[in-house]
């Protein structure tokens, strides 16, 4: 649709007075004026119309500026923005949708919606065209619960078959790594999820995905980033019906599959078969109930669901936030485990990546675990026990490796190191674990197996990365993302269940609690804790304000923080830096500092979401000695560091 159309539909010219105005008067952004007028240009929809003069007319700049101060950039990971405004115009509220969402997602170059999808879509597929040769592309697409979210799959199934792509789409709503999972069992050359994790339900994302099952990193990304933000209009020519892609459905074929693949995990199965546990498993309104309900009774454990829970909903109802990582999510888990005395919660948010768990403790209390004790649990048994097995030894253990990302716990790093296992530290994002295991995988020479390496069972591909490249045992982020083998090649909630009740089977069989065998974890090898805070800053203002706060650690480094002295600084951000496997780590906004009294602190602007991460760590290494008296030492250290931080920022912020 011309220009002169548009002036017909709505008038140009008044819309373009009143938005200069706004941007003379203060009130609108230079940035959100362009790409207001440019949106206009570069869409069809009488939506974006009709909501863009309604906003303009109605002054509303504070809705204008979120929505278009920016355009919705792709980035390595994809996109991820709003779907529903805080202004809602009656244009975008049409008929209605599913569970009291608008018909309509929020206009915005800087929203998700239709338009940006379709650019990020068409920009991988033209990606894709240039890189595979002699067949027609392949893409398997997944979705989550949220609003919009099966709109966005069936769309991009849509372009993909107009545009000469085989596309295989889920039939119902499946998890983030169960899409993994698919890519690499379809040898697909990439993979999309509709989904923003556990962001509110205002939120959706575009998450992308290679042909490793990993989320894409060099050299692609940037090939698909380019061509992605070329794209300027949401028109495009279908190819001829003889050039078009197809579009097949994927279903429980592969949801047994991958289920196999989960049990795999199991290290000791026998554990399962001598003790009885009973289970609360919170679905959040999400994907995990469709693996991990079925799974967990396979696997002989009784399983409670919070029935409110089980109902995918993209509007999360029960929730405040849809994060297992927040106690108020698993509260329903929680009053149920308590009427039915069960010893454990298991909740995950609505892809399914991340997991969280609460536990009954001695006292017959119901306690929440961070991500960095489920991970460290986890952790310790799986090496322990494959050392107990005799797959690890003193003759391949330096074959063997932890991975984490360097704002997760340091006790991983002492249990890997007194079993002789290496460590590699990550950035955030799990996109980083992966590429080290796409390493280690290509690592293995291909005359040592016949076929795929993704057809190889687990006990010959164990063999083999010992032999000639780096075993994975287990990998993980203190933000709840959990990864036990190579199989999927991004944090999986679904495995993590399995993985923790096997821990959970161990405690039992040895007449502990999880907490009890937490802490003495902690007597052998030290009291360790950390805090995780924010400061949230939604909006254009917002994000602002947590550019100019995350630049300031680097351009301001603190001296003395709390009383004690800066022994040292890490600024990934300028710092040329390098893994322990020699391996340079990418520029990355932020800032870690160690202290003289071994206090230590990292910054980083989150890249989902509208905040600014501070981490908080602190350890007491005669733990053995007197642990409730370690416990309080850090915990009281950590909370005076927090309250000077807080004050700090806003000083910083001035």
């Amino acid at each position: 649709m011309g220009l002169k159309l548009l002036n017909n539909i709505i008038n140009m010219s008044d819309i373009s007075s009143k938005l200069n105005q706004a941007v003379s008067t203060g009130n609108l952004l230079e940035s959100s004026r362009e790409n207001i007028e440019a949106y206009l240009v570069g869409s069809e929809s009488q939506t974006t119309q009709e909501s863009i003069a309604y906003l303009v007319d109605s002054e509303s700049w504070s809705e204008l500026n979120d929505r278009f101060f920016k355009t919705l950039a792709f980035g390595t990971g994809g996109l991820r923005g709003r779907t529903i405004g805080r202004v809602i115009t009656p244009a975008e509220q049409g008929q209605g949708g599913v569970n009291d969402r608008p018909e309509f997602p929020c206009v915005g170059s800087a929203t998700l919606n239709f338009y940006n999808v379709g650019r990020a879509i068409r920009g991988m597929i033209a990606y894709l065209s240039g890189f595979v040769e002699g067949r027609k592309p392949r893409i398997v697409l997944a979705h989550d619960t949220r609003h919009f979210s099966r709109d966005f799959a069936e769309f991009c199934a849509e372009v993909c078959k107009d545009l000469g792509v085989d596309a295989y789409l889920y039939d119902k709503a499946r998890s983030t790594p169960q899409l993994s999972f698919t890519v690499r069992q379809l040898e697909a050359d990439a993979g999309i999820v509709l989904t923003a994790s556990h962001n509110p339900s205002h939120d959706n994302g575009f998450k992308a995905y290679f042909n490793d099952g990993a989320q894409i990193t060099p050299p692609h990304d940037q090939g698909i980033i380019d061509e992605v933000n070329a794209i300027k209009s949401e028109v495009y020519a279908t190819l001829p019906l003889e050039k078009q892609g197809s579009v097949t459905i994927v279903g429980e074929e592969m949801d047994r599959r991958y289920m196999d693949s989960l049990r795999s995990l199991l290290l000791q199965p026998t554990l399962l078969e001598s003790v009885s546990a009973k289970v609360v498993y919170a679905n959040i309104h999400g994907t995990g109930g469709h693996i991990i309900t079925p799974l967990m009774k396979e696997l002989g454990f009784e399983v409670l669901t919070v029935a409110e829970q089980d109902v995918q909903d993209g509007r999360f109802p029960t929730v405040k936030s849809p994060n297992p990582e927040n106690a108020s999510a698993l509260q329903m888990g929680i009053d149920l485990a308590k009427k039915e005395s069960a010893d454990i919660v298991i909740g995950t948010d609505p892809d399914s990546d991340r997991m969280g768990v609460v536990v009954r403790n001695a006292a017959g209390e119901m306690q929440l675990l961070t991500g960095n004790q489920i991970g460290s649990l986890m952790a310790w048994y799986r090496i322990k026990t494959m050392f107990d097995l005799g797959w690890l030894n003193d003759a391949n253990r330096e074959s063997s490796v932890l991975i984490k990302t360097f704002v997760t716990t340091e006790l991983q790093q002492a249990i890997a190191d007194h079993y002789g296992v290496s460590t590699v530290n990550t950035l955030t994002g799990f996109k980083f674990i992966a590429a080290k295991l796409g390493k280690y995988e290509a690592g293995i020479p291909q005359a040592e197996y016949e076929g795929d390496y993704r057809d190889l069972d687990e006990e010959t591909s164990r063999e083999l990365r010992l032999k000639h490249s780096k075993f994975f045992v287990f990998g993980g982020e203190e933000s709840y993302g959990y990864l036990g083998n190579d199989v999927v090649r991004d944090k999986d909630a679904n495995g993590a269940a399995v993985m923790f009740a096997e821990v959970a089977a161990y405690a039992q069989s040895m007449g502990k609690t999880i907490p009890e065998l937490l802490d003495d974890v902690y007597k052998q090898f030290g009291y360790y804790l950390e805090q995780g805070q924010a400061l949230t800053m939604e909006g254009a203002d917002g994000a602002a304000k947590i550019k100019r706060l995350s630049e300031s650690y680097s351009s301001h480094k603190p001296t003395e923080v709390d009383g004690s002295r800066v022994k040292s600084v890490r600024d990934f951000s300028v710092d040329e830096l390098v893994d322990e496997e020699g391996d340079p780590i990418a520029k990355a906004a932020m800032i870690f500092v160690d202290l003289e009294d071994g206090r230590t602190f990292a910054v980083r602007p989150s890249g989902t979401e509208p905040k600014i991460k501070y981490y908080l760590f602190g350890n007491d290494a005669s733990a053995g000695e007197d642990l409730e008296k370690s416990k309080a030492k850090v915990t009281s250290g950590l909370a005076a560091l927090w309250n000077w931080l807080e004050k700090d920022a806003q000083e910083r912020m001035k």
